[in-house]
C-alpha cells in the first residue's frame, strides 16, 4: 500500500516547486493574473505556511489546499467579497495586530492524474483540524463549483440551488463540501478579478476576440467582457461561500 501523509507547508517548505508543478496546471492560465492574488500570495506565502496542507504519497505530493487566517463575526454582511478581499483581509489583519478567528480555505487541488479519488474531501478535512488547531472557531471557503463553467449565462445564486434527481447538488466540488457538513451561504460576487489586454485575454483563453462584447471562455464561471477600443479584457468571478465551522 502507498505510504500517505499529511503535512503543513510550515513542516515542509522544501516541496514548494514540487507543489507548485504538481498542483497549479489544474486551473486555468487566467486565474494566475488576478492582480490582487499576484501582489500578496508571496505575503501570504511566509506569514502563513502553517495554514497550507500538502498531501504525499510516497513522498510526492498529490493534493494540496491553501488558506489564510482572518478575522469575521460570522454574519452574512461581513463576509469577504471573496477570494481577493479575503487575501486582503487576512494581510492587513496581521499587519494591524488583529486576532484572526476563522480560517478562509482559498483554494484545494488534486493531480491531474489523482482526482475523482476522494482527495479534496481528505484535504478539506485537514484544513477542518488546522482551523482548530490553530484555535480559529470558523472555516470558510470561497468555493469554485468545478462544473459551473459550463453554465456561465447562470447566476451562482441559481446554480447553488441545483440538485440531482437524488436530491444532492449537481456539482460534485459543491456535493464533497455539503457531505462534510458544511452548509451554503451566499454568492461571493466579484471574488476574482482578472483584467488584461485584448492580446493578453486571447493567450490565456486560447481565443481570439476580434470584436468588442461579451464571450464565454474555457474553464471561466461568467463571461469574459471583451472592450478592442479600449484594449481590455475584464473578467469577474462569482464563487459560492460555505461555511464549514
Amino acid at each position: 500500500m502507498p505510504e500517505r501523509e499529511i503535512i503543513t507547508t510550515s513542516d515542509r517548505p522544501d516541496l514548494d516547486e514540487q507543489s507548485q508543478a504538481a498542483l497549479l496546471p489544474v486551473w486555468p492560465e487566467f486565474i494566475f493574473h488576478d492582480q490582487v492574488s499576484s501582489d500578496l500570495m508571496g505575503p501570504v506565502a511566509e506569514r502563513f505556511p502553517s495554514c497550507d496542507i500538502r498531501i504525499l504519497e510516497d513522498g510526492e505530493v498529490i493534493a494540496g489546499s491553501w488558506g489564510v487566517p482572518l478575522r469575521w463575526d460570522g454574519t452574512l454582511e461581513a463576509l469577504p467579497a471573496g477570494y481577493d478581499e479575503a487575501l486582503i483581509s487576512a494581510v492587513t489583519g496581521h499587519e494591524q495586530g488583529v486576532p484572526p478567528d476563522t480560517l478562509c480555505v482559498l483554494a484545494v487541488a488534486v493531480r491531474a492524474d489523482r482526482q475523482g479519488a476522494g482527495l479534496g474531501g481528505q484535504a478539506l478535512t485537514a484544513m477542518r483540524s488546522v482551523t482548530t488547531t490553530a484555535g480559529l472557531a470558523r472555516m470558510i471557503s470561497p468555493v469554485r463549483p468545478v462544473l459551473k463553467s459550463r453554465y456561465p449565462l447562470t447566476p451562482m445564486a441559481n446554480y447553488a440551488r441545483w440538485t440531482r434527481a437524488d436530491g444532492t447538488h449537481i456539482d460534485p466540488w459543491i456535493r464533497t463540501h455539503l457531505r462534510l457538513g458544511a452548509t451554503i451561504l451566499r454568492p461571493a460576487v466579484r471574488s476574482m478579478v482578472v483584467t488584461g489586454t485584448v492580446a493578453e485575454w486571447e493567450e490565456w483563453a486560447g481565443l481570439a476576440f476580434p470584436e468588442s462584447g461579451r464571450y464565454v471562455v474555457p474553464q471561466a464561471l461568467d463571461l469574459l467582457e471583451i472592450d478592442r477600443e479600449r484594449d481590455l479584457g475584464a473578467y469577474a468571478e462569482t464563487n459560492l461561500w460555505m461555511r464549514h465551522l
